[in-house]
């Protein structure tokens, strides 16, 4: 993993749930490094990775590099001409994976985007149509939840009672900026969608799922560029508040400032309040004491537990999703949950005041 997340693309334990060749998969649009991730979920599932296409055929060959055996192809359409091909895993610049997305499901295959899924709230309700038409899914990668044990275990442990009903989602997402390795894209506002838009939606999809929220209203968004002004569209900070259509609330922060000291590329953390006890999850990393990720404290009537989980949980999400899109079910995300996540990204970046010059 390199130390800015770029290629983040953690290892699980293979647990397929089809045979080899019985769900074939393209990988498109290498802009970002979690394709690797989203395409290492899927295979270790037992998707077949069968084809890759990016008019940047440095990114062809590295990505070959990372899963040989895929075949090239020569365009797009190659690809999604393939009939065998079930689903289509893609990471294009954030206000591109929209207009992707819709011509791979209108070529009836689903489509699997990283995060953040839109820019716009057009670019939103026009997917809603392009799925109610074609009947394809249109699924998110949410990282800092679906590839990280921890979370998956809180969650595990949420639908458990554990902690009785959630009542509150505390969310720290810092992340390292190391400038000099991002496309030009990374810094144009119109492209990336800034930073609640893009970093922020994996805070307010965990909130949604952890409290079991349908629906939830922001009720204060701030962004701000503090520290690099030769990136005047760069958002280097943000944060926000939700309520839960529940009662349940949320506050989280977003940033490009972890520090070049440490370990990995961000500490980042979740808190969960429930109205029987208290979660913790350290993600990737527990500062000063160990470089290992997936630290998960609990504590209720039971006392107080510290679970290492790093190896021992697995990510269900791939093998539920390859299901859900053979079997047409919704058991690893609702299509209704991804839209709402989305929806709600756009409105707090919508809403978001500036709180630097």
């Amino acid at each position: 993993m390199s130390k800015d997340g770029m290629t983040y693309a953690p290892k699980g334990k293979p647990n397929p749930v089809v045979k080899e060749g019985e769900f074939p998969i393209a990988a498109v649009a290498l802009d970002h490094g979690h394709i690797n991730g989203m395409c290492n979920g899927l295979l270790e599932a037992g998707a077949t990775l069968k084809w890759v296409y990016d008019p940047d055929q440095q990114k062809v060959k590295d990505f070959i590099e990372q899963f040989p055996g895929v075949r090239p192809a020569e365009s797009l359409e190659q690809a999604l001409s393939d009939e065998s091909i079930k689903l289509v895993a893609a990471a294009a610049i954030p206000s591109e994976r929209s207009a992707l997305g819709n011509k791979v499901m209108e070529a009836g295959k689903d489509y699997f985007t990283d995060k953040t899924p839109f820019t716009t709230k057009e670019q939103l309700e026009e997917t809603k149509r392009v799925v109610e038409k074609t009947g394809q899914k249109y699924m998110v990668y949410f990282s800092e939840r679906l590839h990280v044990e921890g979370a998956v275990f809180a969650g595990d442990l949420i639908k458990d009672g554990a902690i009785g009903s959630v009542i509150q989602v505390t969310g720290f997402g810092p992340h390292r900026l190391n400038a000099p390795s991002r496309p030009d894209w990374f810094f144009n506002k119109e492209q990336y969608g800034g930073i609640l838009c893009d970093i922020g939606s994996h805070q307010i999809e965990q909130f949604l799922y952890y409290a079991g929220c349908e629906d939830a209203e922001i009720l204060h968004s701030k962004v701000g560029n503090y520290n690099n002004p030769e990136h005047p569209e760069l958002e280097d900070y943000g944060d926000a508040t939700l309520r839960g259509d529940n009662g349940a609330t949320q506050i989280f922060k977003v940033d490009w400032f972890t520090p070049d000291g440490l370990s990995t590329w961000g500490d980042g953390r979740t808190f969960i309040t429930g109205t029987e006890g208290t979660i913790e999850i350290r993600k990737y990393v527990d500062v000063a004491r160990e470089e290992t990720g997936d630290h998960l404290f609990l504590v209720n009537k039971d006392g107080e537990k510290h679970y290492k989980l790093s190896g021992e949980v697995g990510f269900p999400f791939f093998g539920e999703f390859i299901k859900d899109c053979i079997n047409r079910t919704e058991n690893a995300m609702t299509q209704a949950h991804a839209f709402k996540a989305a929806e709600l990204c756009l409105k707090a970046q919508e809403q978001a005041v500036v709180v630097s010059k």
